[in-house]
């Protein structure tokens, strides 16, 4: 709509994407805000309420009563922002759009399975729920290679030139991008806001990454690599970031409502998707460091207890570890932001380093 007001009307402040963007933001934000408390007391009333995992440390138990699915209001907040602001013939834009849709679908697939279940793990079977992101991945990574002009190239951080060209391989490396940054999300979300902030501050710094990189001047004078018209998919992540930073407002600690996978899959989702529009698939790994970690926590515990049938950690995923140990709740979550900001700044910092 605001970009139409430019196109049509010819009042060129909304051609501006950081204007646009600006505009995103808190349409989301408000929204989320508005709508959040709403769903609150609908979803307390219906007893969405979230299924804690038996094996969670003792602490979670009290948590059985929080709603859940409060992903699904702060993705339609994102959805409703980005159609009012973006420009809706732009290919990245609806490719983004589509991500956000296809894996909130998944997700809330698998929360109401989980909810009429009353089971942790009566969501989706594990194979059907890999299967649909297969799917879905793929529909989203073919249309990258065939409908846009996006290179095949992989980059690195600190080096300015492209290693190879992966050819129709980056159809296969995009999904696994996606599916993987999707199930770390999903992962990491098990205390209040833990994953809420580190999100944040990811889509921040890739919002960074598109904005520089669909803008002509700024690659050039950044050496960063020059992707036509994705600029707007940065008004997406503004969106996603004030309806997030509304949700947080319910969502940090002790939560009045948890995201569950209609959330968490879909902010994985997004997240790689511009990770890969952006050419920053490998850095991606310091953005999302924390997503990182909690991944790579249970596929250590789970590979060592398979092959030498002891432990690493007193629970995976790793924050559990922690709680075990005796930390709050709190001070885990806290400092697990605090890893995020700086993982942040410093892939932020690989813009100039070159």
């Amino acid at each position: 709509m605001f970009y139409l007001l430019y196109e049509y009307l010819h009042i060129n402040l909304f051609h501006y994407i950081t204007l646009r963007a600006g505009i995103a933001f808190f349409i989301s934000f408000i929204l989320t805000l508005y709508l959040m408390p709403k769903f609150i007391k609908w979803a307390t009333s219906a007893k969405l309420n979230q299924p804690i995992f038996n094996l969670a440390p003792g602490t979670h138990q009290k948590k059985s009563g929080t709603p859940t699915m409060g992903g699904i209001v702060f993705t339609f907040s994102t959805l409703l922002a980005t159609i009012l602001t973006v420009k809706l013939t732009n290919i990245y834009a609806i490719i983004g759009v589509l991500t956000i849709l296809f894996f909130s679908l998944i997700g809330a697939k698998d929360d109401i399975s989980k909810i009429t279940g009353k089971a942790n793990d009566s969501g989706l079977k594990p194979k059907t729920k890999f299967a649909l992101q297969i799917i879905f991945s793929f529909i989203i990574s073919a249309m990258l290679y065939y409908l846009t002009g996006l290179n095949h190239n992989l980059y690195i951080p600190f080096y300015k030139y492209p290693l190879f060209n992966m050819s129709f391989f980056a159809i296969i490396f995009w999904m696994l991008v996606m599916i993987s940054t999707s199930n770390a999300v999903n992962l990491t979300d098990g205390l209040d806001g833990l994953a809420t902030v580190p999100s944040i501050f990811s889509f921040l710094s890739l919002g960074v990454f598109v904005y520089i990189s669909g803008n002509v001047i700024l690659s050039n004078h950044f050496l960063l690599p020059k992707v036509s018209n994705i600029g707007e998919v940065s008004i997406i992540a503004a969106a996603f970031v004030g309806s997030l930073i509304g949700f947080l407002w319910y969502n940090c600690h002790p939560a009045e409502i948890f995201m569950g996978d209609s959330g968490s899959l879909s902010i994985g989702a997004f997240m790689g998707y511009m990770a890969i529009i952006s050419k920053n698939e490998i850095l991606l790994i310091i953005i999302g460091f924390i997503f990182v970690l909690e991944t790579l926590s249970v596929i250590l515990q789970v590979g060592s207890f398979k092959t030498r049938k002891k432990r690493i950690f007193h629970m995976a995923p790793l924050h559990h570890h922690f709680e075990i140990h005796g930390w709050a709740e709190s001070k885990i979550i806290v400092r697990f932001w605090i890893i995020a900001l700086i993982a942040n700044i410093i892939a932020l910092i690989t813009i100039k380093i070159r």
